[in-house]
């Protein structure tokens, strides 16, 4: 069985190996730019005439020869210590001293994109993160060094600069506006220095995929124009020669390309850019809950339609969801006006509005419509939901799974807070529809078909009339989390 790879497309020189560990930076207000002072030109290739093969060629010539000046080639520097081993280690005649240390220079390549005139050059994180020397080559050849303004590990997004005037800026574009079919070009510097700028063309496969497991936030542009390592933090490019993405990483089973890359929006991009180069880091807001797509056993048993709205669990206290009445089982159907449809790309909608600005909710609960207006506050560092699972045994053939009462010997065993809850799932079946649906031993059933779980009596009240085939809907604690699940028996 092969295994599918999410690879970050950047290259290691020699013994250079990429960290996903966020790293601090520390920021000289000289480095801040007040607003960045992007390209504006507007480009005439969009109105190219195409009437014939040649044509249909040159336009996309046009569209490499406007780009490529705007890529350079980075490269990184990393000094390591080593431990060198010798001889005597192996029989223990060092006496536990520390043996002999060298020091080491990682090298690391990737690619970039010129945002503004003065210098200012977007690219990946995971490119410089790290390095304590970070150097340009520009399409004329010249060789410059950088310095890291700024660094987002959430979005895999970091902007240097140079101190140079000589530089061609890139169009940024408007990513919302790409369409699934749309022609794109990607550029960079595939696999090592000597390729360079290397051109690559295919099409948007995808807009807006998440749950990648590559950064924080995920909205990105799927594209089968070839990306290799090294095109980490190149653009990719439309037809009118503007900047839509920054390419990032591929899906593949070998490592290398198989048609499926992944690029951050240049929208996105766009903000993440604008804030390092004024405030030197990124902030975002919060709402304070966890979110979850509906899918069709929980629209089922909510009287809703799949794929539209997400589904509040977690509400923390104190946030601005719980303050302003947002409560867990809510549906939130539309934000500032607009529909629903991912949990996900909702989260990034929320992420991206300042703190304390006002956004609106329109929020289906027990079949009323209520429109919610909430404050955002400025998101936490860390994240402070999460997860468990304990062991699991075969159990009942209906259910799946076996709920019993948590006493407080169990509580205390289970390092539960005392009221933590009145029933938890000690087993459940592997193959079961449970265990499908996402439910594992160790969670905490709160209601049972929107019914309240107070005591283990009423647990067994609300199952005892359930048989096969039944839809069951529960609302469950797991950890810090709350979360719905529906499955049928």
């Amino acid at each position: 069985m092969k295994y599918l790879l999410l690879v970050f497309a950047g290259v290691a020189v020699g013994a250079l190996v990429f960290s996903n560990v966020e790293f601090n930076l520390s920021f000289n207000g000289s480095n801040l730019a007040s607003r960045p002072n992007f390209a504006t030109a507007t480009s005439n290739i969009e109105n190219y005439p195409v009437q014939s093969l040649k044509s249909f060629n040159e336009a996309f010539v046009q569209i490499a020869e406007s780009a490529t000046p705007s890529v350079v080639t980075i490269f990184t520097e990393k000094t390591v210590t080593q431990r060198v081993l010798s001889p005597f280690d192996f029989f223990g005649m060092q006496g536990g001293e520390a043996t002999n240390r060298r020091k080491e220079v990682q090298r690391g390549l990737g690619s970039g994109v010129i945002v503004t005139g003065d210098g200012y050059i977007l690219t990946n994180n995971h490119v410089i993160d790290g390095a304590d020397i970070v150097y340009i080559r520009t399409s004329d050849n010249r060789k410059i060094t950088a310095k890291v303004i700024g660094a987002d590990p959430k979005t895999d997004l970091a902007v240097i600069k140079v101190d140079d005037k000589n530089l061609k800026p890139i169009i940024i574009g408007d990513s919302d506006k790409l369409r699934v079919g749309e022609w794109v070009i990607a550029i960079g510097s595939p696999l090592g220095e000597n390729l360079a700028r290397t051109v690559t063309q295919g099409i948007v496969s995808a807009k807006g995929r998440a749950n990648v497991g590559l950064a924080d936030y995920e909205d990105f542009i799927q594209t089968d124009a070839a990306i290799n390592p090294g095109n980490s933090g190149g653009p990719l490019v439309n037809v009118n020669g503007e900047l839509v993405g920054i390419n990032t990483a591929i899906a593949s089973r070998t490592g290398g390309f198989e048609g499926i890359g992944f690029a951050v929006p240049s929208n996105m991009a766009k903000k993440v850019l604008t804030s390092l180069i004024t405030t030197g880091k990124v902030t975002r807001a919060y709402l304070g809950v966890t979110l979850q797509d509906i899918d069709e056993n929980l629209a089922k048993a909510m009287n809703l339609k799949a794929g539209e709205g997400a589904l509040v669990g977690t509400v923390l206290d104190g946030s601005p969801a719980a303050k302003h009445g947002i409560k867990t089982g809510d549906v939130i159907l539309d934000f500032n006006g607009v529909k629903v449809t991912s949990s996900t790309l909702l989260r990034n909608a929320i992420a991206s509005h300042s703190p304390g600005s006002t956004v609106q909710f329109r929020i289906s609960r027990d079949g009323s419509i209520l429109i919610v207006n909430v404050p955002l506050q400025e998101q936490a560092v860390k994240n402070l939901l999460s997860s468990q699972t304990e062991s699991n045994d075969a159990i009942s053939t209906i259910l799946g799974f076996r709920g019993e009462e948590l006493t407080a010997d169990r509580a205390q065993r289970m390092k539960l807070k005392p009221g933590a809850g009145a029933v938890i799932i000690t087993t459940i079946v592997p193959t079961s529809n449970a265990y499908r649906a996402g439910l594992r031993a160790g969670d905490l059933i709160f209601s049972v078909n929107k019914k309240e779980v107070r005591t283990y009596a009423e647990y067994s009240n609300s199952i005892q009339q359930l048989k096969k085939g039944d839809l069951l809907f529960v609302l469950v604690g797991r950890g810090s989390s709350k979360m719905y699940f529906a499955f049928n028996l």
